[in-house]
């Protein structure tokens, strides 16, 4: 297993359709791995950005019928390289639950999906703004937490909200993980207060690289997401980041020697104690 990997991330403005989401990726895609990208991440929603309801009943579908999803892992295997589609929104298995499955799909060089992971926090919330999001109206919550597989190592699967429940990811850091991914499509206020700390402290407090594809921009759907992909390293350092919510690719070298070194400078993994109370 080789400790050295470079990664790109993909910032994108999705479109609300899964054909020309597909268009809208495939050239990033490409010049990530022509750019020597051996494994690729995608921010969540890639496969579609669409909160209206009418439009958004109609054009989701499942993972295996999803146009999006499959000419992604139809690149993958063209390019030869691992490639985390960060979520795509696609029906679930439950035929007496009407929600869609917020799903992390990873990918291996050979087209074949190797791990899935459905989101588990879903974002209910009213901001100051005045925006009001209700995810659990559309999307059923998971209930298992997955570490992929990788030449590198393990890969932890989170999006976005996710990222604010820490014991995911100490669950993960456990469980193998020496790398997480946080697609994410954060709101430009969260964005712009949360984002980056957020992503720190989760590497910090688990010693993993943190890999956060983002989608950035002004949506055909209304919605504005803040972008600013980055990747932290597990000393709590940014390594790589775009400063800006535009369209584009995001490189970065991991050295997965440094998961080791910053957990032996800090144990907290071990160090669990069980408490009372409050």
């Amino acid at each position: 297993m080789s400790d050295l990997l470079r990664v790109a991330l993909i910032q994108t403005c999705t479109p609300a359709e899964q054909s020309a989401a597909l268009a809208h990726l495939e050239p990033m895609i490409r010049e990530a791995r022509a750019g020597g990208a051996q494994m690729i991440l995608t921010p969540e929603a890639s496969n579609l950005m669409e909160q209206r309801k009418p439009n958004r009943a109609e054009r989701i579908v499942r993972q295996d019928d999803d146009a999006c999803v499959q000419g992604l892992r139809a690149l993958a295997a063209e390019l030869q390289v691992h490639l985390l589609i960060g979520s795509a929104i696609v029906l679930q298995d439950d035929p007496a639950d009407p929600r869609a499955a917020n799903r992390s799909i990873f990918v291996g060089p050979d087209g074949a999906v190797i791990a899935t992971y459905d989101k588990m926090h879903v974002y209910d919330v009213d901001l100051p703004t005045g925006e009001r999001h209700r995810e659990s109206e559309n999307i059923r919550p998971g209930e298992r937490a997955v570490v992929a597989p990788t030449p590198w190592g393990g890969l932890g699967l989170t999006i976005c909200y996710d990222v604010r429940f820490p014991h995911l990811f100490r669950a993960l850091a456990r469980g193998g993980a020496s790398m997480i991914s946080t697609p994410a499509a954060f709101t430009v206020p969260t964005g712009m207060a949360h984002w980056e700390i957020l992503q720190r402290a989760r590497a910090i407090e688990t010693g993993c690289f943190v890999m956060a594809p983002a989608q950035g921009g002004s949506h055909e759907d209304g919605r504005k997401t803040w972008g600013h992909s980055m990747v932290v390293a597990p000393w709590g350092e940014v390594i790589a980041k775009l400063d800006n919510d535009a369209p584009g690719v995001l490189f970065a070298e991991l050295d997965l020697s440094q998961v080791e070194k910053a957990r032996n400078a800090i144990q907290q993994l071990k160090h669990d104690r069980e408490f009372t109370g409050p």
